[in-house]
């Protein structure tokens, strides 16, 4: 039986929910049925733990870069320079650790702040100069492209040191052994996370209820919640039976939750939705909209610093090439993720679903043998038309 709360919202609950949802949930709809037909085309490769792992690995920098992006363009604009600065840093750091020999922490918070101030300079021109955005990064990423090219000198540097090889390759340490080929520290702390996901589902929807708001159906909610667990804990099982959880993994979840939680329960997080839906507005209010603006850009920095430092270890080098192409798969997840071209909308777990679904297009592509150039076209159409999808939503 439903409760008087939900008995109160219930009129509401089977119209203007799924009106106001239909872009999220179509999202994730989305992402469940390319991974069945990927599955089911490339004979099972798709969800073997091995690739599952692999996936993890090769969009790590783009969930991260996508938090980042996604308060850039819910503010209302757009920064083209990450994948410039992504590779920026990681030749700052090869530079700082294979031939200076910095020590390694020292080396990763000087690259962070480096990142940070990168943001900032360019935040500094969009915030208080008014210039936009789209102008200011896409010159930002030409000087960083030129300038990681000058100081690799063309050349890709390393090896890295084995400790900061671990930020990207290494993998969290078994308290338990292991038995049958399972991690089994990696397992329980992939059932605890869906333990908790589960748990705050509930409590959101409690807190909804009891100040009246508009909440999904009740049946549908545990169904959601059902197969939430088991997705989670699924994938958990999947990469706790390869080598367990990679230590980049627990970052992005951090900085998932992180932002998350900024982004819904802070007064700043909703401030920032409040200046891309109307800046004006936000101004007369007393947001202090042009400072906002400028420290998303220096979020945004430093994450694209973080995004490069995991990419350098990842690849054991510096190469001028690194980051190339990084700002377009970015701001698509954000984009087919529900991210709107106009500002003021966008979730965290959108960004999240959108960089894992052109992850596991990538990925499953690339096992059937497609070609890099029909790969774009697909992509670019998929964007297109997630695109194409916010702009009716606009209009209507």
């Amino acid at each position: 039986m439903s409760t008087p709360q939900e008995a109160a919202v219930a009129p509401k609950a089977g119209t203007g929910f799924w009106k106001e949802n239909l872009r999220d949930y179509g999202m994730l709809i989305s992402l469940v049925v390319i991974v069945i037909f990927f599955q089911i085309a490339t004979d099972g490769i798709l969800l073997r733990p091995l690739n599952v792992t692999n996936i993890v690995l090769q969009n790590s920098y783009i969930v991260i870069m996508a938090l980042g992006m996604l308060m850039v363009i819910v503010t209302g604009h757009i920064d083209l320079s990450v994948g410039s600065v992504a590779g920026f840093i990681g030749g700052l750091a090869g530079l700082l650790m294979v031939r200076w020999g910095v020590d390694i922490w020292l080396a990763i918070i000087a690259c962070l702040v480096v990142g940070g101030m990168i943001g900032g300079v360019q935040g500094y021109f969009v915030a208080y100069f008014k210039i936009p955005s789209f102008i200011v990064t896409l010159a930002g990423m030409l000087v960083f492209r030129g300038f990681m090219i000058a100081i690799l000198g063309s050349q890709a540097i390393g090896p890295f040191p084995p400790i900061f090889q671990k930020l990207s390759s290494g993998y969290v340490a078994e308290l338990i052994s292991s038995d049958g080929g399972i991690y089994i520290t990696s397992f329980l702390i992939g059932i605890v996370l869906a333990c908790l996901l589960v748990w705050q589902n509930f409590r959101s929807r409690s807190r909804r209820l009891m100040h009246q708001v508009e909440s999904e159906p009740f049946g549908f909610f545990v169904a959601k919640n059902i197969l939430v667990f088991a997705a989670v804990g699924y994938v958990a099982y999947l990469i706790s039976s390869h080598r367990g959880l990679p230590n980049v993994l627990i970052i992005m979840a951090v900085l998932i939750v992180a932002y998350g939680f900024f982004t819904n329960r802070t007064i700043l997080g909703r401030q920032i939705y409040a200046v891309g839906g109307n800046a004006r507005a936000a101004e007369l209010s007393g947001i202090k909209t042009t400072r906002l603006v400028f420290w998303t850009f220096v979020n945004m920095g430093v994450l694209a610093a973080l995004a490069g430092l995991v990419v350098a270890a990842r690849l054991n080098s510096a190469t001028p090439k690194a980051g190339t192409g990084f700002e377009l798969d970015v701001i698509a997840a954000c984009f087919i993720g529900g991210a709107s071209a106009y500002g003021g909308v966008g979730k965290v777990t959108g960004a999240v679903i959108g960089a894992f679904l052109m992850g596991v297009m990538n990925n499953g592509m690339s096992i059937l043998g497609i070609g890099i150039d029909y790969q774009q076209v697909i992509k670019g159409l998929v964007l297109l038309g997630a695109v194409c999808v916010d702009v009716y939503n606009q209009r209507r």
